[in-house]
């Protein structure tokens, strides 16, 4: 009898044996898995940024090092940056350094990057690839092309020239004539004020300061009294040579008030820190899609920077108005 009841003994405690360590297997799977995925969960490891210039131009390459900054602040990862880089055998070279670094996340800060990345990224699979207002698109698995709705931007901005100017003459710089800002506030300016004449010149490039200097002073001869300077290479020396002659200005990329604020009607501003910070958390945590994406006014990267005090406060509401509107709507004041 008391062998029988310790058969029964055993056999219970093998049963509960059996049906303990699976459970013990379990919860170790489960551990193991969670442990992993939260070792796991960031994507990035390091990032670089190339730019063609220079992050010291108070405008556009100035904006990308901010970014990459935001990008160092918010994930705590390590980050590099290289200027000049202005063909592909230099950026291949770029890149090649950022791989051997430990990069994974690399931003082209301009339009000509896009072509170079589509080669790049086979040679570098395990590196993602992203260019900022590229005209081709991006066409591989590791590549994006962020594109500014540029159109609206220069369209918000010519309606403040409209309505500001006192000689119905408006002058734009622009950099090259597929500038989609310099159209967009040509037909901005002719909404608000049919009367006006918007005298639009190009330097074809991004940089040459001596000849959008000329341009200037040769509009200013034409009796224009505004002028939209759309060129990060130029635009600071140009809102600085507006003021002196008591003249105004829509500031262009960056917010420019700061440089004087009677001068400066308003900016046409995007918002690339931001953008750099909002690209890089995405593709940290795994959300960061291939191809071509569009931003702009409705995603919070493109807004009108400060109105100068200058500015009616009727004419700053109907703006503002005309602006919540498109970011409900994506139509802009000439549409219905």
């Amino acid at each position: 009898m008391k062998k029988a009841l310790m058969n029964i003994r055993n056999k219970i405690i093998r049963g509960k044996i059996i049906i303990i360590l699976p459970l013990i297997m379990c919860v170790l799977l489960l551990f193991l898995f969670f442990n992993g995925s939260i070792a796991k969960k960031g994507k990035v490891e390091k990032v670089g940024l190339l730019v063609s210039g220079t992050v010291s131009d108070q405008v556009w390459g100035t904006k990308g090092y901010k970014g990459l900054l935001n990008i160092h602040t918010k994930l705590g990862v390590d980050v590099f940056y290289k200027e000049s880089i202005d063909s592909y055998t230099i950026t291949e070279r770029a890149v090649k350094e950022f791989k051997a670094k430990g990069v994974n996340l690399i931003f082209g800060h301009g339009g000509d990057f896009v072509q170079y990345f589509n080669i790049l990224s086979s040679k570098y699979p395990s590196i993602h690839f992203v260019s900022i207002n590229g005209r081709e698109p991006a066409t591989k698995d590791n590549t994006t092309n962020i594109k500014f709705e540029n159109y609206p931007m220069g369209f918000f901005g010519g309606m403040v020239a409209g309505q500001m100017t006192k000689t119905n003459t408006i002058g734009v710089i622009g950099a090259y004539e597929w500038q989609e800002e310099v159209n967009g506030f040509k037909d901005g300016v002719k909404y608000v004020n049919k009367n006006a004449k918007v005298i639009k010149e190009f330097v074809n490039d991004w940089d040459n300061r001596e000849k959008a200097m000329n341009i200037l002073n040769d509009q200013i001869s034409k009796n224009v009294d505004i002028v939209y300077p759309v060129g990060d290479g130029f635009n600071v020396e140009i809102v600085e040579s507006i003021k002196e002659k008591g003249l105004h200005v829509v500031g262009y990329i960056s917010d420019q008030a700061n440089l004087g604020k009677y001068t400066v009607l308003t900016s046409t501003v995007q918002d690339i820190p931001k953008l750099y910070e909002q690209i890089a958390t995405e593709f940290d945590e795994g959300e960061l899609h291939s191809g071509t994406q569009i931003c702009g006014i409705r995603e919070g990267t493109i807004y009108l920077g400060k109105f100068s005090p200058s500015i009616d406060q009727d004419i700053v509401e109907s703006i503002q108005k005309d602006l919540n509107r498109y970011k409900k709507t994506g139509k802009l004041p000439n549409e219905e």
